[in-house]
């Protein structure tokens, strides 16, 4: 099987409002640039529920972190599927790595107890997403649709619809090809079925807001 496919199912199964967003993407090598992120992020969150201990999660997320260096020159750890086609991503668009080096330290600062940061675990990751879309300048744009994200996936609901608006306003600026790397923040409610996040999906790239 392609490892692109083994990639999105991961995806569909760790990650399902993104999987959902990326298929608004008509482009098949985007999408497959898209995905390739967003199952490198679901292997990160995935550590700490492999091993019990703060000290062997650090342990793996070293690791993560030290394979940038393959991704970022080009030369990534051949026969892993999620390095693989990062470091195609990576090259095909001149991805910057400080994104990638925050979200991993942002995870170690996680497995010790620290808060979470948003900006490191939603707004970089969607900035990245952005830029694999529509190409580069486009991070003020999906700042607040990212902050918006995250203050919804760590419960604190009332905050992310208060920042509705200021997203909205910012999105105006985005380029309609990148707006499903930012279409799920629009999704606030884990538990609504699949059918009521396609609509919600849908009318969001429609309309350009989420």
């Amino acid at each position: 099987m392609n490892s692109s496919v083994d990639l999105d199912a991961q995806v569909r199964a760790a990650d399902p409002d993104r999987w959902l967003s990326s298929r608004f993407v008509a482009d098949e090598q985007m999408r497959a640039d898209l995905i390739a992120l967003y199952a490198f992020e679901a292997e990160l969150l995935a550590i700490p529920t492999r091993v019990t201990q703060p000290l062997l999660a650090e342990m793996r997320y070293t690791w993560w972190a030290e394979q940038m260096d393959g991704a970022f020159s080009d030369a990534p750890r051949v026969g892993h599927p999620i390095l693989e086609a990062l470091t195609a991503a990576v090259t095909r668009h001149g991805l910057s790595r400080e994104p990638f080096d925050a979200l991993i330290q942002a995870h170690i600062g996680r497995v010790h107890g620290e808060a979470h940061d948003l900006d490191a675990f939603y707004t970089g990751p969607m900035q990245v997403a952005a830029r694999i879309l529509a190409g580069e300048g486009h991070e003020a744009e999906v700042a607040e649709a990212g902050r918006m994200r995250g203050l919804a996936q760590t419960g604190r609901n009332d905050e992310a619809r208060n920042m509705r608006r200021a997203a909205n306003t910012a999105l105006k600026g985005l380029p309609t090809a990148a707006f499903p790397a930012v279409a799920h923040a629009t999704l606030t409610r884990a538990d609504e079925a699949e059918p009521f996040k396609r609509l919600r999906l849908f009318w969001a790239v429609l309309s350009g807001r989420v």
